[in-house]
């Protein structure tokens, strides 16, 4: 079970977080989650250059260690890269000093102060800590390309009739994602492209070495 969209209440109950970026402008913030993995991210990339598109990866750090090539197509092609754990852990389920390990080793081959937790979950005295350190990246859109009970016309559904300037869409460059990103995307991007939006990543501050030890302080 998961929401498509968002609630504002939901957003309201944790405003330390990034649910979305309040712009004027027709700005859309497209994200991926789990990748890079060669089955999914130089197609992804392929399809935002065409519309000269930005994004945001929030990078599984032992994804990013088998396939470093593939990671430094994503810088190269001017997207931003976030912290997206290790080995994807569901902060629900983890002792905070795992958790937080986990998350440096990640920190290890990605430079980032963005984080987005795994399946958004994460607990608030993890999120306190990690306040310190990085920008906690959540959503507006929740795209369900990863849900195999829906169709690819309802995940494209899903994210038009619920864009408006500013929205934080999630996408993932995985496996499990494939067959539906690859109807999905390209459909968003050129009607999106026509409704006059621009893509955007999301401003990646330089992370600081302290992010490292502070964490690693919590192990």
């Amino acid at each position: 079970m998961y929401l498509v969209k968002t609630p504002k209440f939901i957003q309201r109950m944790f405003p330390g977080f990034t649910w979305r970026i309040p712009t004027d402008e027709k700005l859309l913030f497209l994200t991926f989650d789990d990748g890079p993995i060669p089955e999914v991210t130089p197609w992804v990339l392929e399809q935002l250059k065409k519309y000269d598109a930005k994004a945001t990866f929030f990078c599984v750090g032992d994804n990013v260690r088998k396939y470093p090539g593939i990671f430094r197509q994503v810088i190269r092609g001017g997207h931003t890269v976030g912290n997206h754990t290790f080995n994807h852990l569901n902060g629900w389920n983890s002792e905070n000093g795992s958790y937080f390990g986990n998350i440096s080793d990640c920190s290890d081959v990605v430079e980032s102060n963005l984080f987005r937790p795994p399946y958004g979950r994460i607990s608030r005295s993890q999120a306190q800590e990690l306040q310190k350190d990085y920008r906690i990246v959540m959503w507006d859109i929740l795209s369900g390309d990863f849900d195999p009970k829906i169709s690819a016309e309802q995940c494209y559904q899903n994210v038009i009739q619920n864009i408006s300037p500013g929205s934080l869409i999630v996408f993932h460059d995985s496996l499990k994602a494939k067959e539906k990103l690859k109807i999905v995307l390209p459909k968003v991007l050129e009607y999106c492209h026509e409704q006059g939006f621009r893509f955007e990543s999301l401003r990646n501050l330089k992370a600081q070495k302290a992010v490292r030890s502070s964490l690693a302080e919590k192990v």
